[in-house]
C-alpha cells in the first residue's frame, strides 16, 4: 500500500480531505505504525483478501481495512466486527456494486449480535443507540463507509449517486439488546449457535418513526402495535412496496417487546403477522404511479394487477423471513422500521458474517 508524505500530521489530514479519502469528517491519520498495530489486532496477515468491493472492485485486503478502522477512531476491540462487517457486503448477494452506485439513500445497516456487543468495545443496544455518543457504534459504522469509499471508490457525484444520501451512510452500527428481549438472538435465526457472534447487515433507508402507545395489560393492544408497524412497512413512497423482495427492518423498544411478550408471540409469528398485514390497495398504486405499476417493475408482477379492481390488496413482501425484528433503544413510544433499497440482481440480500473473537490478537499498552 503506498504512502503519503506531509510535514505534519495537520497537513497529513487535509491532504486526505483534498483526495477524497474521507467522509467529510476529519479522521485519525493512518499513520504506517497505527496501520500496522490495527493489523496485529485483527489476526490475520495484512494481505489476507476478504473480497472484493466495488464499484471499483478495490480488493479489500486486512491492511486496507485495517487502515479505514484507524481512520475511523477505531480502537483494536472493535477490529473483528469491522472484518466481519467488511467481509459480509462482499458476498455477491449484497449487491455492493450496484448499491454503492444507485440514486437510492441507502446504506449498510450493522446489526451487531452475541458476545461480541460487549467484547469489542461495548456496541450500544439502549438509549439512543443509532444516534451520537456511542465510541463503538459510530467507529464501527464509519470504518466501513471509509473502507467503501478507499477500498471501493465510492464517491458521491461521480460513482456514489446517491441524489440525497442519508445520515446512515456516515455510519449506521448497532447492537441488539438480547438481554432484555423475548426474541432469541437474532443470529440465531442465519444458523449461528447462541455463544457465537455475528453481524447482520442489510441496506436500509434512515429509520422511521412508529408512534405506538397502548396498554401493555389489554390483550388487544398487540393487534394495534401490529397494525401501525405494518402501515410504516407500507409507505407507498418506499421502493419496497414497487419491488416487494426486499427486507424491512424493524427495531422495537422494550415496551413494545413486552406487548409482544405478554401476547405469547414468537419472532416468527411477528414477521408472518407483519408480513401478511403491511399491504397496499391497487388503487393506491395505480394513482400513485400508474405507468410504472403496469408496466410491472417487477417482473414477476408485470401483467399481473392488469384486471384488478381497486379495492383489491397485494403484500408489500413477499417473504416474511425477509423482516429483521429486533428489540434495541431505550423504553418508550417509539418503533423504528427501515425500508430497504431492495434492488440489484439479488435484491439486495440479508448478508451475514461471523464476528471471529478467538482471532484477535491483544497489544500490550496499545494506544491508537
Amino acid at each position: 500500500m503506498s504512502l503519503l508524505d506531509a510535514a505534519s500530521e495537520h497537513d497529513a489530514l487535509e491532504l486526505l480531505h483534498d483526495l477524497g479519502c474521507t467522509d467529510g469528517l476529519p479522521v485519525v491519520v493512518p499513520t504506517a505504525d497505527r496501520v500496522d498495530r490495527m493489523v496485529l489486532a485483527t489476526g490475520y496477515e495484512p494481505d489476507l483478501v476478504l473480497g472484493e468491493m466495488g464499484p471499483v472492485y478495490g480488493s479489500a485486503t486486512i491492511e486496507k481495512v485495517a487502515t479505514a478502522a484507524v481512520m475511523a477512531g477505531c480502537t483494536p476491540d472493535h477490529a473483528p466486527v469491522v472484518v466481519a462487517a467488511v467481509r459480509a457486503i462482499c458476498q455477491p448477494e449484497f449487491d455492493l456494486t450496484e448499491m454503492q452506485a444507485t440514486t437510492h439513500c441507502t446504506a449498510p445497516l450493522m446489526i451487531v449480535c452475541g458476545p461480541a456487543r460487549h467484547a469489542c468495545g461495548g456496541i450500544a443496544s439502549g438509549f439512543g443507540a443509532m444516534g451520537p455518543g456511542h465510541r463503538a457504534n459510530a467507529s464501527i459504522g464509519r470504518a466501513l463507509r471509509l473502507a467503501m469509499i478507499n477500498i471501493g471508490g465510492a464517491r458521491p457525484g461521480s460513482s456514489d449517486m446517491a441524489l440525497h444520501g442519508h445520515p446512515g451512510k456516515f455510519t449506521y452500527c448497532v447492537a441488539e439488546d438480547e438481554e432484555n428481549s423475548p426474541f432469541p438472538g437474532l443470529h440465531t435465526t442465519f444458523g449461528y449457535e447462541p455463544d457465537q457472534s455475528a453481524v447482520i447487515i442489510t441496506g436500509a433507508e434512515a429509520p422511521h418513526s412508529t408512534f405506538f402507545t397502548g396498554d401493555r395489560d389489554d390483550p388487544n393492544s398487540v393487534e394495534s402495535l401490529l397494525n401501525v408497524i405494518a402501515l410504516v412497512m407500507a409507505n407507498p413512497g418506499s421502493n419496497n412496496v414497487h419491488l416487494r423482495e426486499g427486507a424491512i427492518t424493524v427495531i422495537m423498544n422494550p415496551d413494545h417487546t413486552e406487548v409482544i411478550r405478554r401476547a405469547g408471540l414468537t419472532r416468527e409469528d411477528v414477521q408472518a403477522e407483519l408480513a401478511s398485514r403491511a399491504t397496499i390497495s391497487i388503487g393506491t398504486m395505480r394513482r400513485i404511479n400508474p405507468t410504472l405499476f403496469m408496466q410491472g417493475i417487477n417482473s414477476d408482477d408485470k401483467g399481473r394487477f392488469s384486471d384488478a379492481a381497486d379495492d383489491d390488496l397485494i403484500h408489500v413482501l413477499k417473504d416474511p423471513n425477509r423482516v429483521l425484528v429486533l428489540q434495541a433503544g431505550g423504553s418508550g413510544l417509539y418503533t423504528m422500521v427501515m425500508p430497504s433499497w431492495c434492488a440489484g440482481p439479488h435484491r439486495n440480500a440479508i448478508v451475514h458474517s461471523e464476528i471471529e473473537l478467538d482471532q484477535v490478537c491483544e497489544i500490550p499498552g496499545m494506544a491508537l
